[in-house]
């Protein structure tokens, strides 16, 4: 049986025909112990979904106060999130993180450490949090926020966060945890 790594083109979830000839995709075991794949019965082919990697930034204004954006997308339209999105094939994660805050905030930013990475079980995205100070820019938001606001750490809407990487990401930021502490990986979406 032929083996190859493959993931939808519009990035909307997994193939329901095989990328290769066309057929029907079956759901199949292919080695025992491993989870259930999706296979072609016509050819053989069995598809491997990739996750997708997100990055995001955390930051910091000079006077200390954070940048959230209202999300004016799904998932999690109208809650609050730091700007963050996919990574571009081709891309490293520091160019797609400081891209993603120009895109959602309009704000030029310095990459100052790592805060962690976030994966959660049964979900399909990589999330990887920066920590940012802004160093330009007009805040504002983009296409994709609603609003565009600066909080003190003691102010931040814990209760309309978006997601929960958004919620440990944060928490991470503010106890300066290193990147690595605390790792968990329960179920949830990210």
């Amino acid at each position: 049986m032929m083996t190859i790594t493959l993931r939808p083109d519009d990035g909307s979830g997994e193939y329901r025909h095989c990328p290769r000839c066309g057929h029907l995709l079956e759901d199949r075991r292919v080695v025992e112990h491993e989870p259930i794949r999706r296979v072609c019965p016509a050819c053989g082919t069995v598809y491997y979904p990739d996750p997708k990697v997100a990055v995001g930034a955390v930051c910091r204004t000079s006077e200390g106060g954070l940048v959230l954006l209202r999300r004016g997308i799904d998932p999690g339209y109208g809650r609050w999130t730091f700007p963050g999105g996919y990574v571009d094939r081709g891309e490293t994660l520091e160019s797609a993180a400081r891209r993603e805050v120009l895109e959602e905030i309009h704000a030029e930013v310095r990459l100052t450490g790592l805060v962690n990475a976030y994966s959660y079980d049964g979900a399909p995205v990589v999330v990887i949090v920066y920590a940012a100070e802004i160093t330009g820019g007009d805040l504002r938001g983009g296409e994709e926020a609603l609003e565009v606001r600066v909080f003190a750490p003691a102010e931040i809407p814990w209760g309309e966060l978006a997601f929960r990487s958004t919620r440990e990401a944060l928490r991470d930021y503010l106890e300066g945890r290193p990147a690595g502490a605390g790792v968990s990986g329960g179920s949830g979406c990210c």
